[in-house]
């Protein structure tokens, strides 16, 4: 989920914002290639087909915010947010340091980070213990790498590019860096969904407009498998260039850790996204999420969508919406995501760009659920010996957050 947003929405940003190029882009080939194979957040799926002057490109980004809970809960915590998830406080989001390398063929990538937004989204990494001469693994090896790959373009028809490593999840069309997306948090989409992905993934040009995505995973946020199977994934995506953009892909593999209850369960995700750039001021995204999982104790599944709009006001001041929801289903089996049977959000961000390499956003965010899973007042627990007590079905913060690369 890292890297540029659609492509269409960031060539409408870069117009409206002086030119400026997303964080994901690194050295390579044409403009007209790098739209196309951008599209429908192909920048992590074919990273490296880019227009810079050097073969090697050093870039960074940092990232910081103060947020307020109306729900005053006193653990301090903004319950299910994943990155901007704390009251009253300043928070460093992430700092991050970026290389990237396309020299004779040969592409590559290594993005190091550290902060709060990686140790969350590194915390569904599975741990698992050492031996003699060998070292355990879990969060605390990995989170402050966020993607580490390397691969080699091929000249097969339009272009086959071939990498292997640690890549951030193709699945969505959100960012990790948030001056890739239109708001300061992400969807409740994004936040359930997965983060990154271990393996292996070919990319073709097919068309000046068409190109598809094969890969094999370890699974969901996994840089060491937790199970003995694979996943595998293919990505169609269709661009033309600063209108429309839409992505089409099937996520499908056995994700539960051996001797889970509901046995090797397969599970399928399908996601689908588009963005419309409507007019020049306009641009308009809207993002399908579904799967099920049919298993030992039953049939689980979830449907998720998430519809946003993003207005240039000035060349440089912006304004976004967002709506999303999902419902989810597990029956006698482990929910995959919150538990309850529907959560979801409404935010409204306004974007000041003071500088063509600086923007500051003031957002406000109101989640609700069918169930309490947000905390309020005096919160019950310690957290470590007995879990905090969530009390309420719905939270509203503001985020002040200001975000700034080279």
């Amino acid at each position: 989920m890292l890297g540029a947003f659609l492509v269409v929405a960031a060539a409408a940003m870069a117009e409206v914002d002086g030119g400026v190029t997303p964080l994901s882009e690194g050295s390579g080939s044409t403009v007209a290639e790098d739209a196309r194979l951008q599209a429908a957040n192909a920048a992590e799926l074919v990273g490296g087909v880019t227009t810079a002057a050097s073969a090697f490109t050093l870039s960074g980004a940092a990232e910081a915010f103060y947020q307020w809970n109306f729900n005053e809960p006193s653990n301090g915590i903004t319950a299910q947010r994943g990155f901007d998830n704390r009251h009253n406080t300043f928070t460093v989001s992430n700092v991050m340091l970026d290389v990237q390398w396309d020299y004779e063929r040969v592409v590559g990538r290594v993005a190091l980070q550290v902060g709060h937004t990686p140790s969350s989204y590194y915390l569904a990494e599975p741990g698992r213990s050492g031996a003699a001469g060998v070292n355990g693994t879990g969060s605390e090896l990995w989170k402050y790498l966020q993607q580490a790959f390397v691969g080699y373009r091929f000249p097969v028809g339009r272009g086959l590019l071939v990498q292997a490593g640690l890549f951030l999840s193709p699945i969505g069309p959100e960012g990790i860096a948030v001056r890739d997306n239109w708001s300061w948090s992400r969807s409740t989409l994004f936040f359930a969904l997965p983060y990154y992905h271990t393996g292996a993934r070919a990319s073709l040009q097919l068309t000046e407009r068409w190109a598809l995505t094969l890969a094999a995973y370890n699974g969901w946020n996994s840089v060491v498998d937790n199970n003995g199977e694979k996943s595998v994934s293919v990505q169609a995506s269709w661009a033309v260039a600063n209108s429309l953009a839409v992505s089409l892909l099937y996520f499908g593999g056995v994700e539960r850790p051996p001797g889970a209850p509901e046995g090797r369960a397969w599970r399928h995700l399908v996601d689908l996204h588009t963005t419309w750039v409507a007019t020049p001021m306009v641009s308009l995204l809207l993002h399908l999420n579904g799967g099920v999982e049919p298993h030992a104790l039953g049939l689980s599944g979830w449907v998720a969508g998430a519809l946003s709009a993003r207005f240039s006001i000035r060349p440089w001041l912006f304004a976004a919406v967002r709506a999303d929801v999902l419902h989810e289903r597990s029956g006698a089996a482990a929910p995959f995501f919150f538990g309850v049977d529907a959560v979801g959000s409404a935010t409204g961000t306004i974007e000041v760009k003071p500088h063509a390499r600086v923007s500051f956003r003031l957002e406000y965010r109101r989640d609700q659920a069918t169930a309490p899973l947000y905390f309020r007042g005096a919160v019950e627990g310690d957290g470590l010996t007995r879990p905090w007590v969530p009390t309420r079905n719905a939270q509203d913060t503001a985020t002040l957050g200001v975000t700034t690369w080279f």
